[in-house]
């Protein structure tokens, strides 16, 4: 089945492949959480298993959809990438913390800088070779 011309242009570009893929992997590492804390476990365990299923799903998504590599060698880069992005994010919430805010306006906060940063480490230090090829579709 073909796309329509409108979809198809603006599934070219990698931004656009990149958000609706993340947007995608957030709802579904979110439905793990829920259906963890729903099966009985605490919230800190519900966590654990959303973030290594949802790295899981990411990589393979991203490399495939946004970046048209899928190669495991890459796995241990895209987990350093998860883990800067994480620091990044705490960083801002701490940041934020002194300055007064709560940290639920912390971390609201950090979000935006969390979508550059990651997609920036994805595209150039996890996915860099293949990346230069990733604004065309295959």
């Amino acid at each position: 089945m073909a796309r329509p011309p409108l979809l198809q242009s603006a599934w070219r570009h990698v931004l656009v492949r990149y958000v609706v893929v993340g947007a995608a992997n957030t709802a579904f590492s979110y439905a793990v959480y829920a259906l963890v804390l729903a099966i009985g476990f605490s919230y800190p365990v519900a966590s654990l298993i959303a973030l290594v299923a949802g790295i899981c799903l990411s990589f393979k998504t991203q490399g495939r959809f946004v970046f048209h590599d899928v190669s495991n060698a890459l796995f241990g880069r895209f987990v350093l990438s998860w883990a800067l992005t994480y620091l990044a994010h705490v960083g801002v919430v701490a940041l934020c913390l002194r300055l007064g805010l709560d940290a639920y306006i912390g971390g609201a906060l950090a979000v935006p800088s969390n979508i550059v940063a990651s997609y920036l480490l994805q595209r150039y230090f996890v996915f860099g070779r293949s990346s230069r090829g990733a604004d065309r579709t295959r």
